[in-house]
């Protein structure tokens, strides 16, 4: 679709998938059939795997992302029927419609605050989670997504008082990752990265959906002790960590560290995202500019600012 009255204009394509159909469509199925409605339902979103080594099976790719069971003996009738309440709530909550107009608003304000930086086409799927998984519910309280992949977006959710309500900043949480990882943004190169640019990632994209919609924009998963001091210091210290094997204890705690096989590191859920935020807006407070307009800043340049502001 192409605004021809706005800033969006300079993207050609803003298409979030009709995913509510699609999921209908799999959980309508006998099981036998889910797998290909699966990977039907994934396939314009291929290009995100770009990277992978070797073709990749899309129905596996939705089991990896916590989505709802659509095999074997958990999808059984009571499951399927909570999945589909759950797809339901979402659209008499408008999410699809709701999701397209906070990207619009989004792309507006990066473009505006950074006319240089790439705002690819953007394909998106919003899904439906696993309610069944202890982590997916109740660790990362019903939100899963990654906009890291230039012109790709995809949250998995489950409907939760607090998820609906902050639907449009997660949404601009992914887009804003989704612009610094575009071409002439930021490299991510899994040799060389840091934790660092994860901490100011996180840290940018959060205080970027504050700056469109307020206090929503934090992510509502973050432990409260996260947002301590020791944390803050502790988490900074291994800023210069690499090996992205390192991160998820990093940024989401020992509790997704836990369950992904991975050290724990003795932080509380959430710690990167609350370390990410406190670097930001130190970072912010001392030049006077804004998370759009830091889309493409060096996470260095940020820590660098930070740690002086902060005292660290």
């Amino acid at each position: 679709m192409n605004d021809t009255n706005d800033i969006t204009s300079n993207i050609n394509d803003i298409n979030v998938l009709d995913s509510r159909r699609a999921m209908t469509a799999v959980l309508d199925a006998p099981v036998e059939a889910r797998a290909d409605l699966v990977r039907a339902m994934w396939r314009p979103m291929a290009g995100m795997f770009r990277y992978f080594p070797g073709e990749v099976d899309l129905a596996d790719m939705d089991r990896q992302s916590m989505s709802f069971a659509w095999d074997g003996d958990t999808a059984d009738a009571a499951y399927t029927e909570r999945v589909r309440g759950a797809v339901d709530l979402l659209g008499d909550h408008h999410a699809w419609e709701r999701a397209r107009d906070a990207l619009r608003r989004g792309v507006r304000s990066l473009r505006e605050a950074d006319p240089g930086a790439t705002v690819p086409d953007l394909t998106v799927l919003l899904g439906v989670g696993d309610p069944d998984n202890p982590h997916f519910m109740d660790v990362v309280q019903g939100l899963v997504a990654f906009g890291g992949i230039s012109g790709y977006i995809q949250i998995h959710l489950w409907p939760t008082p607090t998820v609906l309500d902050r639907l449009e900043a997660i949404v601009v949480h992914e887009l804003h990752h989704n612009v610094r990882y575009s071409p002439g943004g930021v490299v991510w190169d899994p040799a060389t990265v840091t934790l660092g640019e994860q901490l100011v990632a996180e840290g940018l994209a959060d205080v970027f959906a504050t700056e469109l919609y307020g206090a929503r924009g934090f992510t509502h998963f973050v432990d409260p002790s996260a947002c301590s001091d020791e944390v803050l210091r502790r988490v900074t210290d291994a800023a210069d960590t690499t090996g992205m094997e390192n991160f998820t204890a990093w940024i989401h705690g020992d509790a997704s560290a836990r369950v992904f096989g991975v050290e724990p590191v003795g932080v509380p859920t959430g710690a990167g995202y609350a370390v990410g935020a406190r670097l930001v807006r130190a970072y912010l407070g001392t030049t006077g500019t804004t998370a759009a307009a830091g889309v493409r800043t060096p996470a260095a340049e940020i820590i660098r600012v930070a740690r002086e502001s902060l005292g660290l």
